[in-house]
């Protein structure tokens, strides 16, 4: 699954944009889908290979096992021409107090020198733990913009905090 170009849209005179993100649940795909809607571009959904099991206890052994290799998963899918965007919002669910090893591999596989981050996220009391500082240290060259988090159970009801959390970063479309 490749971005289309013709669908890039300018935030705030900025350049283009994308919205990425990993959702095991489907809430980070809502949120993820909530801030598209505002700031137009494209968006891309990182998807590992393999498949994360549906059973909560055995995401959450799976994901400390693979916090604690520093596993890269294989992804299904790449963007070709990332540099062609300006502003890349990353979303993920809080998995360990940071971001999952999906992202971290797709953000392993960019060179994003030069682009400024929007990290979002999803969770269940942990709020954006250390993923916004694990990001930076993956992307030394970019700006990381102040981040989002949404409690999971809120998703649904987060759209007045989305647009004030764009607003606050000047980047509604």
């Amino acid at each position: 699954m490749d971005i289309s170009k013709s669908q890039a849209k300018s935030v705030s005179g900025g350049g283009k944009t994308l919205v990425v993100y990993f959702s095991h649940s489907g809430n980070t795909r809502s949120l993820a889908q909530q801030i598209h809607e505002r700031v137009g571009g494209d968006i891309f959904e990182v998807v590992p290979v393999d498949p994360y099991p549906v059973d909560y206890d055995a995401v959450v052994a799976q994901a400390k096992k693979e916090l604690n290799s520093e596993y890269k998963p294989a992804l299904k899918s790449k963007i070709k021409d990332v540099g062609s965007y300006d502003v890349i919002f990353i979303g993920y669910p809080n998995w360990c107090n940071t971001i999952p090893r999906p992202v971290v591999t797709f953000l392993l596989e960019q060179d994003l020198s030069g682009k400024t981050i929007g990290p979002f996220c999803t969770h269940e009391g942990s709020r954006l733990g250390r993923s916004a500082t694990d990001i930076s240290k993956l992307c030394p060259q970019s700006t990381i913009l102040e981040g989002l988090a949404v409690r999971g159970r809120d998703v649904g009801n987060a759209q007045n905090q989305v647009s004030a959390w764009l607003q606050g970063l000047k980047l509604l479309k």
